[in-house]
C-alpha cells in the first residue's frame, strides 16, 4: 500500500508537469488558431516558422547570446573556483558571500542596476544583453564547479607536480578530468538560465532587438501566434534529446 501510494504521487507530480507540454505539442498541430478549438491536424504552423524572420531572429539571438554568454562565464568562472577554493576559510567564505548576493537578488533589480550600469558605457542592444547574462551566469557556473573542487583529493595534483609535470600539463591532465562533469553542468545550467530569463533581458535589450521571451511577452496584448507553439515544442525536442545523449551516452571526450 506504502509503495502504491508513493508512485501515486510522483505519477501525479509528473502529471501536474507534463500536462502542459502536452497541450502545448498538440497545439503546434492544431489547424485552428483557437486555443479552445480544434481545427484538424495539421504542420502548417512549422512551415510558418521557418518563413517568420521576426521569430528566427528572436530565435538566433536567443541560441547565440545563450550559448556565448555560458561560454565566456564557464570560462571566468573556472579559474575563479580554483583561486576560491585555495584561499583561507575566511576570506573563501568573504567571497562565496559576495557570489550570492546575485542570486538571491530579485531579478527585476538586477535588471535594474545592469540597464542603469551599461547604458552608461554603451548603446543597449545585442551587447548588453550578451554582458548582463554573462553577468548573472558566472555564480550558477561557480556554484557548480566550486563543490567537485573541495571534493577532489589534492594528493593527486601534487603527485603529478612531482613526477614532473608542469602546473598547467597537470591541471588539464589531471584536475581538469575531474571536475569537467561539474563544468559541462555549470555550462548548461547557465546556458538554460540564459534561454529561458525574461526580466533582465527586458531592461537591458534596447530597442530593435527581441529575443524569445521579449517577443512573447510583445505578443500577449495581440494574441501567441501557432508558430510559437511549433517553435516551444522543437526546442523541446531538441532539450529531451540533448539530456537524453547526456544521460545514456557515455562521455568519451577525455578518454
Amino acid at each position: 500500500m506504502k509503495n502504491f501510494i508513493t508512485k501515486f504521487y510522483v505519477g501525479i507530480c509528473f502529471l501536474f508537469l507534463y500536462i502542459p507540454i502536452v497541450i502545448l505539442v498538440l497545439l503546434s498541430f492544431n489547424n485552428s488558431r483557437s486555443r479552445v478549438v480544434f481545427g484538424g491536424v495539421t504542420l502548417k504552423w512549422y512551415k510558418e516558422l521557418f518563413n517568420d524572420s521576426t521569430i528566427m531572429l528572436a530565435f538566433k539571438n536567443t541560441i547565440t547570446i545563450a550559448f556565448l554568454s555560458a561560454l565566456i562565464a564557464t570560462l571566468i568562472a573556472l579559474p575563479a573556483a580554483i583561486g576560491i577554493n585555495s584561499m583561507r576559510k575566511k576570506n573563501a567564505s568573504i567571497i562565496m558571500g559576495l557570489t550570492n548576493i546575485p542570486i538571491i537578488n530579485a531579478d527585476i533589480v538586477t535588471g535594474i542596476i545592469l540597464m542603469l550600469t551599461l547604458s552608461r558605457f554603451l548603446k543597449l542592444g545585442y551587447s548588453s544583453i550578451l554582458i548582463a547574462h554573462i553577468t548573472f551566469n558566472i555564480p550558477y557556473v561557480l556554484l557548480s564547479i566550486l563543490p567537485r573542487l573541495k571534493n577532489l583529493n589534492p594528493s593527486i595534483y601534487e603527485s603529478a607536480r612531482d613526477l614532473g609535470a608542469g602546473p598547467i600539463f597537470a591541471f588539464f591532465k589531471v584536475v581538469f578530468p575531474e571536475i569537467f562533469p561539474s563544468v559541462m553542468s555549470g555550462f548548461f545550467m547557465a546556458m538554460t538560465m540564459s534561454m529561458d530569463d525574461f526580466v533582465v533581458t527586458y531592461f537591458t535589450k534596447g530597442a530593435g532587438i527581441d529575443t524569445l521571451s521579449t517577443l512573447i511577452y510583445g505578443e500577449l496584448k495581440r494574441g501567441i501566434k501557432p508558430e510559437m507553439y511549433a517553435l516551444s515544442s522543437v526546442i523541446f525536442l531538441v532539450v529531451l534529446l540533448v539530456l537524453i545523449i547526456v544521460t545514456y551516452v557515455p562521455l568519451k571526450i577525455l578518454q
